[in-house]
């Protein structure tokens, strides 16, 4: 396919500084040199004997921070936000209708933890966005994977705070303490 074409003036927008740059992270992906595996000529390769999600991710905060670290010495952006961080695991409400989302509570908690060491390398963190405040439609998984901190019941549409969006709130009320 063709380049789009350059118009007069989008050299200017171009070179125009950015605000900020975001960062999704959700795990770490070690690839490694695989000849004739593909056009890229590598593969993924998955450490073993490690903690995943719901989804067969690698738990791995300190990825973020490195990731952080890095983003920061490769582009010197003058902020960074992390627009989408989180987790599915299989959590269903209880008998009494709670949903104790334990694992998702500790990642969140683990990943601001990463976020408050990243800034105190200096990295220039201003914001974390958790993935997602609620259940909802997954482009690759439909209905099946849940990410939200508060539990949706499709069926009637009644929404349910999980464990992990109480405690979420009460840290942002700073009623939690901070992550470990």
């Amino acid at each position: 396919a063709a380049a789009p074409a350059v118009c007069q003036g989008d050299m200017q927008a171009i070179a125009v500084a950015t605000d900020f740059l975001g960062v999704n992270y959700y795990f770490p992906e070690v690839v490694a040199h695989a000849p004739g595996a593909g056009p890229m000529q590598a593969r993924v390769v998955a450490p073993d004997n490690v903690e995943r999600t719901a989804f067969g991710w690698e738990v791995a905060p300190e990825g973020m921070t490195t990731l952080l670290q890095r983003v920061e010495r490769d582009y010197c952006p003058g902020a960074i936000y992390i627009t989408e961080n989180g987790s599915t695991y299989d959590d269903v409400p209880a008998a009494d209708g709670e949903v104790q989302d334990v694992q998702r509570r500790d990642y969140l908690i683990r990943h601001l933890a990463a976020a408050r060491e990243a800034l105190a390398q200096g990295v220039p963190l201003k914001g974390y966005f958790a993935w997602s405040l609620i259940d909802n439609f997954e482009w690759a998984e439909g209905y099946t994977r849940r990410f939200g901190l508060t539990h949706v019941d499709f069926a009637t549409q009644r929404r349910t705070l999980k464990q992990s969006g109480k405690w979420y709130r009460a840290f942002l009320r700073g009623d939690a303490g901070p992550p470990a």
